[in-house]
């Protein structure tokens, strides 16, 4: 199983900082994301960027762009699963609470004979997207959805078997409200900040 960060958006909210490079607890997003990856698969994660500074963002990790830029966060996941490779689980960059727990669950998922492993969350979707784990087998089934102009994350999956970890499953891992919190604006970023040191405040 390999790891991947998705590291995409323009973070106009920061003032053009990417913004997993904001701090939580005194270290970057993104190096939280990393560390997680890092204990569910053994090995350093792929960052999947497209900024010309990204190499300087992680030392010792791998980069690779987006096939296409500029197409949405489809175009990161479909590089994930051909750059990392695939099986891959996919994080993205601005979710600092993502325990390595519920990484090897989503990665036991794919064991079971699902193509896309997937967290059930509190979002419109009832599912999280960019916390999941992914296999060789959606690598076609995005590059056909793309093809017909389809960016949804999940424009691809009536074409593979796709799994779902229950709610019940993914509490034992914490409040989904927060496993899956977003930094996408400095307001969030403040309250993400107050929750880690809350929690975590030996480690802050």
């Amino acid at each position: 199983m390999n790891g991947a960060i998705l590291a995409g958006g323009k973070a106009s909210r920061f003032s053009g900082r990417p913004k997993g490079l904001e701090l939580v607890g005194d270290r970057p997003i993104v190096a939280r994301v990393a560390d997680a990856l890092l204990a569910a698969t053994g090995q350093p994660a792929l960052l999947v960027a497209n900024d010309p500074e990204a190499s300087a963002w992680l030392p010792g990790h791998r980069v690779a762009g987006d096939l296409e830029q500029g197409q949405g966060p489809l175009r990161g996941i479909q590089a994930a699963v051909l750059q990392a490779p695939a099986p891959v689980l996919c994080v993205a960059w601005d979710m600092p609470f993502v325990p390595a727990g519920l990484l090897k669950a989503l990665a036991d998922g794919l064991a079971q004979g699902f193509d896309a492993f997937l967290p059930a969350s509190p979002g419109p979707r009832g599912f999280e997207p960019l916390c999941a784990a992914y296999g060789p087998g959606c690598a076609g089934p995005i590059a056909a959805a793309l093809a017909r102009g389809e960016r949804e994350m999940v424009s691809f999956h009536p074409a593979i078997k796709v799994g779902i970890l229950p709610a019940a499953a993914v509490g034992r891992w914490g409040d989904p409200e927060v496993l899956f919190l977003n930094v996408n604006s400095p307001v969030e970023l403040e309250k993400a900040d107050a929750l880690w040191r809350e929690s975590f405040p030996s480690s802050a």
